[in-house]
């Protein structure tokens, strides 16, 4: 029986309230995670500043039980976007700890997520891109996104080994564990899709061999973090692209991860040329009135590993969000523009209140760039960066001045990089 009907009736927020342990030793005080976005708050030569202490101190005075970073990039060579902090040794260790300590404030969590954007990087903002094989972005997005090179051996095993050292360094940081991006189109996510991983060597070619990468940046990450420091991934149930990453090989792949033992895996799905993360966009109504976006997959997943898994995407209700847990697929709720809006929400939903703002979709009209989420991206860009300096978002604000205002300013950050490369 439901633990939200019948004569066992949990109200949501007692449901949402419960901690849970991780096999590492790992106590999260609640079900509610934020899930990472990306803040865009690193300097010129991203490197981390003040503000990512006062933003993510929010959420941990918010009531949050685990806040997940916005991508740390493992490679300064390799950014995913302007103000990405990049992490490759210990020189901004002091900075570090003093943003761990902000986001554990209170007895929640803080993680970093750590990645690499392999070719999905906007031109012009690295002197190249790399992929595991030399596959181009579908026609319409070729203007934003450039053909990339196909990563040699070498390459690939030293990506591995920034994966483990940047986590290392988290870990000395004070971090409580670290999430492997592993979804939405970056780099393992490209490896692990036939679409974009052609490759015949032992990186590619069978599911297996694809999967390889992820297993092995795991396994690099464990050896140079010890078995007690938490280790999670954000894994795609689908990329949604013809001949893609598939539910089946996403099952197999939780399987993998979780024989290696990982402690926490985050389920999306989607890449820039298929956003369906970012929701709105051909969401199906029974979908629609069940909230979280990928809960059938969750299901699925369930019924074939323990590991403590994390649904994101679609959640507006804590009753949505409390049926979910409730239901038994999945452990923990991952919430991300709700908290940009509202940083304070774990604990009013703690409290057993409602949200105080309805999530909308936000469009600029210009087709190319909604269908990859980019006016979703820079509106809550904005409203993070507020937070960061210490101020309120503003849920109503301007759509169309909020773009211009981060367009210009994401642009000004790629030119200034550009100058300091030369």
């Amino acid at each position: 029986m439901s633990s939200l009907s019948g004569e066992s009736y949990r109200s949501p927020a007692q449901v949402l309230s419960q901690p849970l342990r991780l096999a590492s030793g790992t106590l999260i005080p609640n079900r509610l995670v934020k899930s990472a976005m990306s803040e865009a708050l690193g300097t010129l030569d991203n490197r981390p500043t003040t503000s990512l202490g006062t933003l993510y101190g929010q959420w941990a005075d918010g009531g949050i039980g685990l806040s997940i970073t916005g991508n740390v990039m493992i490679d300064r060579r390799a950014l995913g976007e302007p103000g990405n902090i990049v992490i490759e040794d210990d020189s901004d260790l002091d900075l570090l700890k003093k943003w761990a300590a902000a986001g554990g404030r209170n007895g929640a969590q803080l993680w970093m997520q750590i990645n690499h954007p392999g070719k999905q990087a906007p031109r012009g903002l690295n002197r190249e891109t790399v992929a595991p094989s030399a596959i181009p972005f579908r026609a319409d997005m070729q203007r934003i996104f450039a053909l990339p090179r196909e990563l040699k051996n070498e390459e690939i095993e030293d990506i591995i080994l920034r994966f483990g050292r940047t986590a290392f360094i988290a870990k000395k940081a004070g971090f409580g564990g670290i999430q492997i991006h592993g979804a939405h189109g970056y780099l393992v996510s490209q490896f692990l899709s036939q679409h974009h991983n052609q490759r015949t060597d032992q990186w590619g070619g069978s599911a297996t061999n694809r999967r390889r990468f992820l297993l092995t940046v795991v396994g690099e990450i464990r050896r140079q973090v010890g078995r007690e420091f938490p280790i999670g991934v954000k894994l795609n149930s689908a990329d949604f692209q013809r001949g893609g990453f598939t539910e089946s090989e996403s099952i197999e792949t939780i399987k993998a991860l979780e024989q290696d033992g990982i402690d926490l895996l985050e389920i999306s799905g989607g890449t820039y040329e298929a956003p369906v993360m970012s929701g709105f966009q051909n969401i199906r109504e029974r979908t629609r009135q069940r909230e979280a976006y990928f809960l059938e997959f969750a299901e699925k997943a369930r019924l074939a590993v323990r590991v403590p898994l994390i649904l994101t995407g679609g959640f507006r209700t804590p009753e949505g969000m409390a049926g979910a847990i409730a239901s038994g697929a999945v452990d923990f709720v991952g919430l991300a523009r709700s908290l940009a809006v509202e940083p304070d929400l774990p604990a009013r939903i703690l409290r057993g209140l409602k949200p105080r703002f309805e999530i909308k979709p936000i469009s600029t009209g210009i087709r190319v760039l909604d269908k990859i989420g980019f006016f979703e991206v820079t509106w809550y860009t904005y409203q993070l960066r507020r937070m960061g300096l210490g101020r309120n978002p503003i849920p109503n604000a301007s759509a169309t001045w909020v773009f211009l205002v981060n367009v210009l300013n994401m642009g000004w950050k790629a030119f200034r990089m550009r100058r300091l490369r030369t």
